[in-house]
């Protein structure tokens, strides 16, 4: 009927952390033996997930709403194309919203549109103080699990206490000193819109992490997808940097942007070989009372004592032949 949904506290099941499976926010679950009075339960099942998210731990969403703002803080094209990156490389359907358009103007807002064409997006302007913009946002959202993300201060609570205004998020200024936002989110929390769907507000962060392979950053630039479209490098493994006949590289904007991140990538991928190779030389042995000592790990099989076994074996068969010796000395 027209009632209220109920919100029970549920635990998961000791058989879920045996088998090692998580539950995430945005999770389909099967809640056995609910207490309604107590307003308790218990999760059963994790059904099996559409989509995954890491940072933020979120399952199921299907869009990723990137909110920047055009000002106050001011646009930084560096750091909108490492969020646009960093969205880009979760495989799901990326949204770019511009805040705070009431503070520029008219022939800056289509300076960035034709921009941001060229990167290969379409941005929605929007302004809650002036009431610009909102009905197309609402239309992006509906029947959609939706994640909203950007850095701290662009306005992200703000426009979700406007779309849902029963939440009523803590809001905080900008900070005058530096022009960043402080951060007013810390969890990850589901909320429905009144139209249809959900939306998930993360803790703003300003500077995520390049975290893929060197190999599939490009992937994660629509600019590079695009040339590829038309042609293909010389080589399979193209980073597009010093190549020859590689068809990426070239006078595009964000071409600097890409071998930013690509250094950055090569470091994290050498990080993760030294210590690959660290933990591989590495054996940890288990002592009384749960206590851990790490130990190098023998080369091969000869650098190993031999077993008292073996030595007296060996010591037989050195016997054996020193009597053979003797006795064909007697011979002789």
């Amino acid at each position: 009927g027209d009632s209220e949904p109920v919100v029970l506290l549920c635990t998961p099941r000791a058989r879920l952390k045996k088998i090692g499976q998580t539950v995430m926010v945005g999770d389909r679950v099967l809640v056995v033996e609910p207490d309604w009075s107590g307003k308790r339960g218990a999760i059963a099942q994790v059904f099996s997930r559409q989509t995954e998210l890491g940072r933020p731990p979120i399952a199921n969403a299907n869009q990723i709403l990137l909110v920047f703002a055009l000002a106050d803080p001011p646009l930084e094209p560096m750091q909108l194309s490492r969020f646009l990156v960093t969205a880009e490389s979760t495989g799901i359907s990326v949204s770019l919203c511009l805040n705070k358009a009431d503070l520029t103007t008219a022939a800056e807002h289509e300076a960035w549109r034709d921009r941001l064409s060229l990167w290969g997006y379409d941005p929605l302007f929007l302004s809650i103080q002036a009431n610009i913009g909102l009905t197309q946002v609402s239309d992006r959202l509906d029947n959609r699990i939706t994640v909203v993300s950007g850095p701290s201060g662009v306005g992200k609570s703000s426009l979700i206490n406007y779309l849902i205004p029963a939440v009523d998020l803590r809001v905080a200024t900008v900070s005058g000193k530096l022009r960043h936002g402080r951060h007013t989110t810390r969890h990850v929390e589901l909320f429905e819109l009144p139209t249809g769907g959900l939306l998930a507000d993360t803790p703003g962060f300003n500077q995520p992490k390049i975290d893929c392979s060197p190999t599939t950053l490009g992937d994660y630039f629509p600019e590079v997808r695009q040339r590829l479209q038309h042609g293909s490098c010389q080589f399979n493994d193209c980073l597009h940097r010093d190549e020859p006949n590689c068809v990426v590289r070239g006078d595009w904007e964000r071409y600097d942007h890409y071998l930013a991140f690509l250094d950055e990538a090569i470091a994290r991928q050498q990080a993760l070989d030294r210590q690959s190779n660290a933990e591989s030389s590495i054996k940890v042995m288990t002592k009384g009372e749960g206590q851990r000592q790490a130990e190098p790990k023998l080369a091969s099989q000869s650098h190993r004592r031999p077993s008292r076994r073996t030595e007296k074996q060996s010591l037989v068969d050195l016997c054996r032949d020193i009597d053979s010796s003797m006795g064909d000395r007697d011979d002789d």
